[in-house]
């Protein structure tokens, strides 16, 4: 076989049937192969929205990712969406074409270093420079990218060894890979300070769901009756029914949240890195806590706080080791008392004139089905969702985490579509990041999937504009888009259906018309400019003295 035809055969062997791209000069030879191949391609318009696109099949599957790009500024597309998978640990395989071996090093044609470029933010990147190496090559990245914490993988491949023969392998190797694992003795020590602790908190992180632990986390949460907060990526994971989940955390969490996490005296972080959007000011961040953390990745323990202990390995081994019982009535007395009396009173829409985000948002979260995906954005929609939405499961929340890339949203939601065709997908945008990846636009028509978009458009960069109102001293510069197009025109120039709402008593029958619509679908809502996120924890500052809504108890 050429190797081009030696990558798809591989793919196909590993079940991987779907592929994000855009075709050039080096990687020619692969789309040539895939004429041939049963591997189905999306054509997306930008490769940085064929990486978001695998990011979205992933993130929704807790399945590799796979996208293709050409040499040249078709893989330096790629660098951004590389990061966003290192950031969020998202499984991801990208396969970038480069000029043939001889040509290597001279400056040619769409020559560039990728490998270079994309060794700090992929977890390994590899360049084959031998025909006998790509099918290794190949079966190393994928194990690498599902194994431990899971991440992105980069495989540069020369034009001449796409062309050319490469050796057939009967057997390909396993990698031998060391997962951690942690002592009886330390499970015990575990035990102990569950035992010993008089207010404990559950913080959840994405690890969890990347587990597939949410079974065994739920298990662990309900016969402890614990109270739960959650991580951005941690969403989705705890059951939000439960009678002690406060939500989320940290620079924009519920208050409840946060006040719990304050005050607590046990803080188990599950899956998670104590993140600075987490924690706040870090010194004053659970002061009074105890720090049990467990992860698979030595390199977050200790790294922004000592943990009194830490349990390194599998969650699904640990989590049914962690077998004592509490019993802290008083305890869940006060966490019963503070959401009681921090939770959010929402606006009747049907009695305002302008549209309340929030209220909104829960509108939309009771009616979409149970197992919908929601793709966010990055922005103060972004904080919304988080605060507003009910997610059953981690791989229904999509959203970027570390690196916050604004135009991720439409894009991950096709991606999303794409591996769960029968689920409703929803992307829900503002009109800053919609922006930046509009094109794919394109992709929803070509295929055609039925993604439903929802433009939050308040004609600002809102992040941006409320932290310049709150700490530069309204000092407002470059974040007014009161020239942004006219979305619902935007759409039908890519013939899809659409909508706009300005008015609370419009977003009900909006929502519905929306989801009952066969095909993809634009909602443009438009909010009040001045609109804010709240609560917000100001910088260098203690979880407990964020600030909450002005001339608002909740």
């Amino acid at each position: 076989m050429t190797g081009a035809q030696a990558i798809l055969d591989y793919l196909s062997q590993q079940g991987i049937d779907t592929l994000f791209g855009y075709p050039g000069g080096a990687i020619m030879p692969l789309y040539d192969a895939m004429l041939d191949s049963p591997v189905k391609h999306y054509l997306c318009r930008h490769e940085q929205g064929a990486a978001f696109a695998a990011i979205g099949y992933a993130r929704s599957t807790n399945n590799v990712g796979v996208c293709v790009a050409t040499s040249g500024p078709g893989a330096t597309n790629l660098l951004t969406s590389l990061a966003d998978a290192m950031l969020d640990s998202v499984p991801l395989v990208v396969i970038t074409g480069q000029v043939a071996r001889p040509s290597m090093g001279s400056d040619a044609f769409q020559e560039v270093d990728v490998l270079g470029l994309s060794l700090s933010i992929c977890k390994h990147s590899m360049q084959v420079m031998q025909p006998e190496d790509l099918l290794p090559s190949l079966n190393e990245a994928f194990q690498l990218a599902r194994s431990g914490r899971p991440g992105p993988v980069l495989i540069d491949v020369p034009k001449d060894i796409l062309l050319g023969d490469v050796p057939e392998l009967m057997a390909l190797p396993q990698v031998d890979f060391q997962y951690p694992k942690c002592s009886d003795e330390q499970i015990e020590q575990a035990n102990q300070l569950l035992d010993e602790c008089t207010s404990p908190v559950v913080y959840v992180g994405g690890g969890v769901g990347m587990a597939n632990a949410t079974q065994n986390l739920r298990y662990f949460i309900e016969r402890n009756n614990f109270p739960v907060v959650s991580t951005l990526k941690g969403l989705g994971s705890a059951d939000f029914r439960h009678a002690g989940y406060l939500g989320l955390l940290g620079m924009h969490g519920l208050p409840a949240a946060n006040l719990a996490v304050q005050q607590c005296d046990l803080l188990i972080v599950i899956g998670a890195r104590l993140d600075d959007r987490v924690t706040g000011k870090l010194d004053e961040f659970a002061p009074n806590a105890k720090l049990l953390h467990i992860d698979i990745d030595p390199a977050e323990i200790n790294k922004r706080r000592q943990a009194d202990l830490s349990l390194l390995g599998d969650l699904n081994q640990i989590l049914p080791q962690l077998t004592a019982l509490q019993n802290k009535p008083q305890w869940l007395h006060t966490i019963a008392s503070l959401k009681q009396q921090k939770s959010w009173q929402y606006a009747d829409l049907t009695k305002q004139q302008s549209i309340d985000a929030p209220a909104m948002l829960r509108s939309l979260s009771n009616a979409l089905q149970a197992d919908a995906i929601v793709s966010c954005d990055v922005g103060q929609h972004q904080m919304w969702v988080a605060q507003h939405m009910q997610f059953n499961r981690a791989t229904q929340h999509l959203s970027s985490g570390g690196l916050g890339t604004m135009g991720f949203g439409l894009p991950a939601a096709i991606g999303a579509q794409v591996a769960n065709p029968q689920q409703q997908v929803v992307a829900v945008c503002g009109d800053g990041s919609f922006m930046m990846n509009v094109q794919e636009l394109a992709t929803l028509r070509r295929y055609p999937l039925p993604v439903k978009i929802i433009v939050l458009d308040n004609q600002r960069l809102g992040m941006v504009k409320q932290w310049q109102e709150l700490f530069h001293e309204q000092r407002y510069s470059e974040t007014d888009l009161s020239d942004n197009p006219e979305f619902s025109k935007l759409a039908a120039a890519f013939d899809i259906a659409s909508d706009v709402i300005t008015q609370g008593e419009q977003v009900a029958p909006a929502i519905k018309r929306m989801l009952e619509h066969k095909g993809a679908y634009l909602l443009h809502v438009r909010l009040n400019t001045t609109d804010n996120v709240w609560p917000i924890v100001p910088p260098n500052t203690a979880n407990h003295q964020m600030w909450e809504k002005p001339q608002c108890t909740s």
